[in-house]
C-alpha cells in the first residue's frame, strides 16, 4: 500500500478527534495472514501444479478504517467512514478505499449513506457459514456478491418489532445513459434487502440488480438481477445457514448462457466459548448456453468445506479451512472467487471437469 495512504487516514483520525469536542473519531482495523494450499493450478494453459505459501485475507479483508460520529443531538448523528483494504504479505492496499460515505443517522428514522460502500449483496454474508471468507458463497459465483459500488445512495432503516429494510442505488451521472457507468466499472447498481429477526430465527430476502458500463445485464456472473432467499436457525449451540439465490441476465449475447442458480446449506457449532466448527456445502448451476473468454457455460459444481476458529482473546483468533470442489464436466469452477469464463485470467481456475483441493490456516486480529 503507498504509505501516503495510511498517513491521511491516521491524520485525519487524530485531526478531526482534536478539532470538535462533540465529535468522536475511532481508528481501527483488522490484520489477516497465514499460509495456503490449492491445487489444480494452471502454471500455463492446460498445465497444472499445487500451490503452497503465505497469503492474507483468507478469513476477511485486512482493513484500515477511520470512523466518525458527530452527535447532534435528540438522537441524530452525522457520520463518515474512510476504510481501505490492507495486504500485509505485499503492504499493498486497495486501488482505491474500501468504503468512504458520509451521511446521517436517527434513532426513529434510521441512516442514510451516500458514497462508495459494500454493494448490498453483501448481506448474504449473514446467512453464510463461512461469511464470506475466501472459500464461501463468494466462490462457486464467481464473486458477485462480494462487490463494492461507487455514487451509492443507501438508507438502512430502524428495527420495528425484529423487521428492517435496506434500499441501495448508485448513480452514475453518465451522459446520456442513466443505467450506464464509466468504463472499466459498474453501471447503475440497486437492491433491497429485507430481514425479519429473533431469537430463534431470522430471515432475509434481498433483490439487486447490478449492470455493466454500458448499463446492461449482460454476465450471469459480473452484471446480472439476482434474487437470494436464505436464514439462520438458532438451536442450542447450533446455527443452521442456508439460502436459495436466483441469478439472470436477459441481455447476455445470444447462445451464451444467461442464468445460473446458487445454494448452500451449511452449520456453525460453538463447541466451547473459544472454539467455533463450521462445515458447508455449496452448488452452483449454470443454465443452458455456450461458454466463451468471459462467461461461464452450462455445467454445476459443488463444494464442500470443514473449518473452525479458535478465539486466543475477544480480539485474535486463529484459524483453519479445508475445502473440496468437484466440477461437472464443462465446469471450470474453483474453491477462489475467479472471474467467469474460459480464459479471463483464469489459470487459477482447474481445467474443465476437475476437481480441486485447497486449504488456507492464519491468525485474524482486530483493532
Amino acid at each position: 500500500m503507498k504509505i501516503n495512504k495510511i498517513v491521511v487516514l491516521a491524520t485525519l483520525a487524530s485531526a478531526t478527534g482534536l478539532a470538535a469536542a462533540q465529535s468522536t473519531v475511532t481508528f481501527s482495523g483488522r490484520v489477516d495472514g497465514g499460509f495456503a494450499y490449492l491445487n489444480q493450478v494452471q502454471t500455463s494453459p492446460g498445465v497444472t501444479a499445487s500451490r503452497f505459501g503465505t497469503q492474507n485475507g483468507d478469513w476477511g479483508v485486512g482493513m484500515i478504517n477511520v470512523t466518525g460520529v458527530d452527535n447532534l443531538g435528540g438522537g441524530n448523528k452525522a457520520i463518515f467512514v474512510i476504510s481501505d483494504a490492507v495486504k500485509i504479505m505485499t503492504g499493498m492496499g486497495g486501488a482505491s478505499f474500501r468504503k468512504s460515505f458520509v451521511g446521517l443517522s436517527s434513532n426513529d428514522l434510521g441512516t442514510i449513506k451516500l458514497g462508495r460502500d459494500l454493494f448490498i449483496s453483501n448481506g448474504v454474508t449473514m446467512i453464510d457459514p463461512f461469511v464470506q471468507e475466501l472459500f464461501g458463497s463468494a466462490s462457486l459465483v464467481r464473486g458477485r456478491n462480494w462487490q463494492q459500488t461507487n455514487s451509492n445512495v443507501t438508507y438502512l432503516s430502524p428495527s420495528y418489532n425484529g423487521f428492517d429494510v435496506a434500499l441501495q442505488n448508485s448513480l452514475p451521472g453518465q451522459t446520456a445513459n442513466f443505467n450506464a457507468g464509466a468504463p472499466g466499472g459498474f453501471g447503475r447498481t440497486d437492491g433491497i434487502q429485507l430481514t425479519y429477526q429473533s431469537a430463534l430465527f431470522d430471515v432475509r430476502a434481498i433483490y439487486d440488480e447490478m449492470r455493466d458500463s454500458n448499463g446492461q445485464f449482460s454476465n450471469v456472473f459480473t452484471s446480472s438481477k439476482e434474487l437470494v432467499i436464505g436464514g439462520n436457525l438458532r438451536i442450542q449451540k447450533f446455527i443452521i445457514q442456508g439460502a436459495v439465490t436466483r441469478m439472470v441476465a436477459p441481455d447476455t449475447p445470444t447462445g451464451l448462457a444467461k442464468t445460473a442458480n446458487h445454494y448452500w446449506l451449511g452449520f456453525n457449532y460453538g463447541m466451547t466459548p473459544a472454539l467455533l466448527l463450521t462445515a458447508g456445502v455449496y452448488r452452483i448451476d449454470v443454465g443452458r448456453g455456450n461458454a466463451n473468454a468471459t462467461h461461464d457455460g452450462q455445467g454445476h459444481a459443488t463444494m464442500f468445506e470443514l473449518g473452525g476458529t479458535y478465539n486466543l482473546s475477544k480480539r485474535t483468533f486463529l484459524y483453519a479451512n479445508v475445502g473440496y470442489l468437484k466440477n461437472g464436466a464443462n465446469a471450470t469452477f474453483s474453491l477462489e472467487p475467479n472471474n467467469p469464463g474460459l480464459n479471463n485470467n483464469n489459470l487459477d481456475n482447474p481445467l474443465p471437469g476437475r476437481t480441486q483441493l485447497g486449504s488456507y490456516v492464519g491468525i485474524n486480529q482486530s483493532f
